[in-house]
C-alpha cells in the first residue's frame, strides 16, 4: 500500500475515469459530484467548450459519533480574499477530534487549457497558476520546453533565474513568518513581516516590472538582466532586510506566549510526512532531508552553496517556522554567491520551434516545496499534455492529521504554518 497515492489516483478516476481498483475511499476529489455521470474533463473526447448542467450533489463527510461530539462546519466561503475550502471539525468542547476537509470548489481546467495552446503562449498560462509562485511555475514551464529543445540556457541567465528564484522564496517565507503571527494573534510581529515583505515586492517591481516577479522569466533563458546599479540596490536591501528580520525574529522568540502557541501545536510526525509524501518546509521541520535545488539541481543551484535545514522529531508549528527563518539567511546568501559568481554574456536562447510528440520532466523548488512539470509536444509547436504537480496538491492530505487533540482557535495558526495554496491545488 501507497498512502501518497491517495489522491492521485481519485484525481485520475475524476479527470480519466480510470478505476482504482481496492482504493479504500473511491469518492470523487475534483468534481464534487456535481458533473454528469461519466464525463472525465481530460479524456481527449472531451470539449473544453462544452456546457455542461450542473447537478445538485451533497458532499459525503466522515462523521464521529458520541457524547458531546459537535460538528463546526468553516467555509467554503472564508473572509479576506482566499479561495474556497470547507473544513468540518468534530470536537468535545475546544478539542479537535477529528478534520474533514473538502477542497476543489474551483475546478478551472487549467491542464485542459494547455491542450493545443502554442508553446510561447502557454508561458503566460503557466506563471499564473499560482499568485505567489509565477517564477518558479515559469521556470519549470521553460525547463521542461528547453529539455524537449535540447537547448542549453546561457550561464548567465541561470544564475538570473537562481536570484529570481530565491527573491521570490524571501517574500514568501517572511510573508509566512508574519502570517504565523497574524494566526496567533500577534499582530505586531504580523505587521513587521509584512513590511520587510513589502520592501521585497517593491523590489521585485523595479526588476520586473511586476510585484509578484512575472514576466522575467522566459523560454531559453530571462527577458531583463540585472546591470551594476541594479545589483547594488538588491544587495543594499538585503543587508537592510538581513537586520529588520533578525529583530523580527529576536521579538517573536521572546514572546513566552507565541512560543506557546507554535511549540508542539500541530505535529506532524516523519512516519506520516514519508508516508503521505509530504515535500518542502512540513517535510523538513518534520525530520525529511530533501530539497530539490540539492537532489535534483536546475538554473546555479549547482555552483552555491547552502544547507539544508531539518528539525528533526519535531514537526510543530514552531519547527516549520524555523525551517523558514532558515532558508531566509540561506537565501540571502545564495543570491550573494550568485552576484558574486555570475559570469558577464547573453541571458537568451532562442528557441522557434519543438519537435512533436516528445516529453520532458522538470522540478522546481518553489516556496512551498516540490513543484513538478511533464510535458508531452503535439505537432506545429503545440502542447499535447501539460501536467502540473504542486506541492500543496502532495501536503493538503497531511493537515488532517496535525490536527486531532489540538484547540479549535489552533487550525488558523496550524494552517498558515504550513501556508498551502488552493489554486496551484485545484487546477
Amino acid at each position: 500500500k501507497i498512502p501518497a497515492a491517495h489522491w492521485y489516483e481519485r484525481e485520475i478516476k475524476d479527470m480519466f475515469g480510470l478505476e482504482p481498483v481496492g482504493h479504500p475511499d473511491p469518492y470523487t476529489l475534483v468534481l464534487h459530484g456535481n458533473f454528469p455521470d461519466n464525463t472525465y474533463p481530460l479524456r481527449k473526447d472531451f470539449n473544453i467548450n462544452t456546457r455542461l448542467p450542473h447537478l445538485e450533489s451533497k458532499l459525503p463527510f466522515k462523521r464521529v459519533e458520541g457524547e458531546g461530539v459537535f460538528e463546526i462546519p468553516v467555509g467554503p466561503i472564508h473572509a479576506g480574499i482566499i479561495e474556497p475550502g470547507h473544513f468540518r471539525f468534530s470536537a468535545v468542547g475546544d478539542s479537535i477530534l477529528y478534520l474533514d476537509a473538502k477542497l476543489f470548489y474551483t475546478h478551472k481546467g487549467t491542464e485542459k487549457i494547455f491542450e493545443a495552446m502554442p508553446f510561447t503562449k502557454a508561458l503566460f498560462l503557466a506563471e499564473r497558476i499560482c499568485g505567489v509562485c509565477a517564477a518558479s511555475h515559469a521556470t519549470g514551464y521553460c525547463q521542461a520546453i528547453e529539455k524537449v529543445a535540447g537547448v542549453e540556457i546561457p550561464p548567465r541567465a541561470k544564475f538570473i533565474r537562481t536570484i529570481i528564484l530565491e527573491l521570490e522564496r524571501l517574500y514568501n517565507h517572511i510573508g509566512d513568518v508574519g502570517n504565523v503571527c497574524a494566526g496567533a494573534s500577534f499582530l505586531m510581529c504580523a505587521s513587521h513581516g509584512f513590511r520587510i515583505r513589502e520592501y521585497l515586492q517593491k523590489l521585485n517591481e523595479t526588476i520586473t516590472g511586476n510585484r509578484y516577479l512575472r514576466g522575467i522569466i522566459t523560454i531559453g533563458g530571462v527577458r531583463f538582466d540585472i546591470d551594476y546599479d541594479l545589483k547594488e540596490r538588491i544587495l543594499n536591501l538585503l543587508t537592510i532586510i538581513k537586520k529588520d528580520f533578525k529583530e523580527l525574529i529576536d521579538i517573536m522568540f521572546a514572546s513566552s506566549s507565541l512560543l506557546d502557541r507554535m511549540e508542539t501545536t500541530g505535529r506532524l510526525s516523519t512516519e506520516t510526512a514519508k508516508g503521505l509524501g509530504v515535500v518542502g518546509v512540513p517535510a523538513r521541520a518534520s525530520g525529511i532531508c530533501r530539497d530539490t535545488r540539492i537532489n535534483h539541481p536546475y538554473a546555479a543551484y549547482s555552483e552555491v552553496d547552502f544547507d539544508i535545514p531539518v528539525y528533526y522529531n519535531e514537526g510543530d508549528v514552531c519547527a516549520r517556522v524555523k525551517v523558514r527563518i532558515d532558508e531566509v539567511s540561506q537565501s540571502i546568501s545564495i543570491i550573494e554567491q550568485c552576484f558574486s559568481k555570475m559570469p558577464e554574456g547573453s541571458i537568451k536562447t532562442t528557441i522557434k520551434e519543438i519537435p512533436p510528440y516528445k516529453q520532458a520532466l522538470s522540478y522546481v523548488e518553489s516556496p512551498r516545496g516540490e513543484d513538478i512539470y511533464w510535458v508531452m509536444t503535439a505537432p506545429n509547436n503545440r502542447l499535447f499534455r501539460y501536467k502540473v504537480r504542486s506541492p500543496s496538491f502532495c501536503n493538503w492530505p497531511a493537515i488532517p492529521y496535525t490536527i486531532p487533540g489540538n484547540i479549535v482557535p489552533d487550525f488558523p495558526l496550524i494552517n498558515k504554518s504550513f501556508e498551502l495554496c488552493y489554486s496551484c491545488t485545484d487546477l
